[in-house]
């Protein structure tokens, strides 16, 4: 048996690190203990339970849920048969969800019942999903009215041996699909990014060398596993680690400070939302934040001073910033431990091991340090490919093997990246990516509006939040209350305008599209 390290797919992960961390804690969820050991024998157990519902090699299987210890075994078991993990986002609706679920051609649904007063497999209904054949539901509150409860789904185990997920197991490779996350790009429309097992290992292994963790680590995931940040940086680096995964479905500032200190939390990362949010609170004081060690933010930029604030006032002896892309398997570049608070502050650090970065003009040509170009990455984190859409893999990927991100950055001298601009409208909100495209065809499915355009404000909390410029259909009137409110109920909060202006013209460019800048100097 080969090292946890060593492990070329993620079901080698999962039995390594049984072998090697044995009854150590896995995951501590909600007063619920699970050991390495028993971590691995629900993954198998779960794994079996999918062979009975006949999932294949390369078919697509979704989890839609918080971060739970159920999330894990889920995706470690889907895995572990050749299926391609797809996660989705909890703040999407039915029709957000609905389209990815179509897309990737979903057979197989891991949901939760309710969340935060929703009704998941409600927000289905309607929706035509011909690929989904189950759903099996996480939690449920009562008795599913259709599909399988929990205990129901990993009762199938019973049907098939061990020796046939053994079996399964052995046609699953380091270039076997792991997962296909969804991202929106300046189209509007979600395209699914296929990343493989061996890469995706390969740079978690990487990532939490530098980073430093070690065994026994208590590592508090509020990002949330449906995002690359919370699932790979997250729960499948601590299983290498040997860590202990404490989840947390809802970032809440006080919940996070009760757990620090209750769980004696080493590793917390997350967007600069949340330090600025811990750094803020009136009772901060109170609390015992003395196990805190590292943190790892990235996605918006940070000030020096609170970089000095992290580690005075919360007590963290590293603090790295970094930058990836989804088509990256999440990573790219990377500061390192004992890096100067303006350089952590300012820049991106730089390359991951294997990886390359360069900036280059508007001809393709690499720029001198110091100067501005669009973000060019390559190595083998890059995607195998945008799902479904060759044309669209090729103009994000060239021929050289190099992919496109859309950023601007500054390479220094030292190879520190700092993006400074994007190609692309997508902002940030709250660590979120927000494609205005995407919103913007939203929009215009409202009652009364001819035009939208929508660009990223600045918001002192969150970052940047979306605002909507509005065209009115002639003779018609918009309420922004209720167009307000309509929005809501159409997408998720974090792409939700939080500003809107209803205008008599929009301006545009002289190829008669909307000037954004301009609309950038109306704010």
């Amino acid at each position: 048996m080969l090292p946890v390290e060593n492990a070329q797919t993620i079901a080698q992960l999962f039995a390594n690190a049984a072998r090697e961390y044995a009854d150590k804690p896995a995951i501590e969820d909600g007063g619920q203990i699970i050991s390495y050991r028993q971590l691995d024998q629900l993954r198998q157990q779960a794994a079996r339970a999918l062979l009975a519902l006949e999932v294949q090699v390369a078919d697509r299987v979704a989890v839609w849920a918080p971060n739970l210890w159920e999330w894990i075994v889920a995706a470690g078991a889907l895995q572990s048969v050749g299926a391609t993990l797809v996660p989705l986002n909890t703040r999407m609706k039915g029709s957000e969800a609905g389209h990815i679920l179509r897309e990737s051609g979903t057979c197989v649904l891991f949901c939760i019942s309710r969340f935060l007063d929703t009704d998941y497999p409600a927000m289905l209904v309607g929706e035509a999903l011909p690929a989904l054949r189950e759903v099996i539901s996480l939690r449920p509150v009562d008795q599913p009215q259709s599909g399988l409860a929990w205990e129901a789904f990993m009762a199938l185990a019973e049907r098939v041996p061990d020796a046939l997920l053994q079996a399964r197991e052995q046609h699953v490779g380091p270039q076997t699909l792991s997962d296909l996350l969804f991202t929106s790009g300046t189209s509007g429309k979600p395209k699914g990014v296929m990343t493989a097992h061996g890469q995706n290992l390969q740079v978690v292994r990487d990532w939490s060398e530098i980073v430093g963790l070690r065994r026994g680590d208590r590592y508090l995931i509020v990002n949330p596993f449906f995002h690359s940040f919370g699932y790979k940086a997250g729960w499948l680096a601590a299983l290498m680690r040997g860590c202990t995964i404490v989840p947390q479905q809802v970032f809440e500032v006080q919940a996070v400070l009760d757990c620090v200190q209750r769980e004696r939390i080493n590793i917390l990362p997350g967007p600069p939302t949340l330090y600025q949010s811990l750094l803020a609170h009136p009772q901060r004081l109170d609390y015992d934040l003395s196990s805190l060690r590292i943190a790892v933010t990235g996605a918006a930029a940070i000030p020096v001073e609170m970089i000095g604030r992290m580690r005075e006032e919360l007590g963290f002896a590293t603090i790295v910033t970094a930058y990836g892309l989804t088509e990256a398997c999440g990573f790219a570049s990377i500061c390192r431990p004992g890096d100067s608070a303006e350089r952590v502050a300012s820049t991106s650090g730089r390359a991951m091991p294997g990886v390359q970065i360069r900036c280059v003009n508007s001809s393709g040509a690499s720029v001198p340090a110091n100067v501005p170009g669009e973000v060019l990455i390559r190595g083998y984190n890059l995607m195998r490919g945008y799902l479904n859409d060759p044309q669209a893999s090729l103009e994000a990927v060239d021929a050289e093997g190099w992919l496109h991100t859309g950023d601007i950055g500054v390479l220094d001298e030292h190879g520190y990246l700092r993006i400074t601009d994007r190609l692309k409208d997508m902002f940030i909100t709250g660590g979120f990516n927000v494609y205005p495209a995407e919103i913007e065809q939203t929009l215009l499915q409202y009652p009364g509006v001819a035009q939208a355009a929508v660009i990223g404000i600045a918001d002192e909390r969150l970052g940047e939040v979306a605002m909507a410029f509005l065209l009115a259909v002639p003779g018609q009137v918009i309420d922004v209350a209720k167009f307000t409110t309509w929005c809501r109920e159409q997408m998720a909060n974090y792409k939700v305008p939080r500003r809107v202006q209803v205008v008599e013209a929009l301006p545009l460019n002289a190829t008669g599209k909307v000037a954004k800048q301009v609309l950038r100097g109306w704010v």
